[in-house]
Formats: structure tokens, sequence, C-alpha cells
């Protein structure tokens, strides 16, 4: 199984925590190297237009002011999939009923484990 499916698997667990109003947060982390942009949050937007969530760019220099868009979760798919691999290695979806965390180790294989939740509640960006 190639890291793509695990993340498959792992982006399910995001719509599914969306649909049952759980989701509290989603992190990228673990860069490879030391790049400029250090985390990729998506925090979530309940509105009466639909669901949307907030993305936002976090960058080490301090100097560098963060980025933040709103956009639907189909728009942030590709978004994050384009940070795989490439710039972050893990992960980690925070719902108000547990924390799914995908990792892709050093031969490229993705793992998926599930923790205790971080969250109780949904706090909204």
């Amino acid at each position: 199984m190639t890291y793509e499916d695990d993340f498959k698997v792992f982006w399910q667990h995001v719509e599914e925590s969306i649909k049952e109003g759980t989701f509290a947060k989603l992190t990228m982390a673990k860069t490879i190297g030391k790049p400029e942009l250090k985390n990729i949050f998506l925090r979530p937007i309940y509105g009466d237009d639909g669901f949307k969530v907030l993305l936002k760019y976090s960058f080490r220099p301090k100097d560098t002011e963060d980025i933040e868009e709103e956009m639907t979760l189909v728009e942030a798919l590709p978004i994050i999939k384009s940070h795989l691999k490439t710039f972050f290695l893990t992960v980690l979806l925070f719902t108000t009923e547990k924390d799914v965390t995908f990792k892709i180790n050093k031969k490229g294989i993705g793992t998926l484990t599930e923790g205790y939740p971080t969250f109780k509640n949904v706090t909204q960006a």
C-alpha cells in the first residue's frame, strides 16, 4: 500500500468528522529540512452557506506574516496533498471524538494511528 492509499483513508476520517460536526482542527507538521513554511492549519467555519475551512500558512521567520484563506474542503485537499512528502511528513486530525495521525516514513510508506481526543469542543475560526 502506498502512502497515497493511506492518505485517502485519512481524508475519509476528515470528511466523516465534518459530517458529524466533530472536526476541530487539522495540522500539517514535521517539516522536511528547515523551510520557511512551519505549519499549515485548517480550522472549521460552520455557517449558513455550508462548511468551509480557514487555511492558515504559518512561517518560521517571525517577521513573515501568516497567510489565511477561507475555502471549501474540496479546495483545501489539493493544497494539503501538494505539501505531503515535499514539505511535511505528518498530518494530524483533531476531532472531539479522537485524534488521527497520518505519517509518511523515510521509505515513503504511510501509517495511520488513532488516539484520545485533544479537543473537547469545536472552536470555529
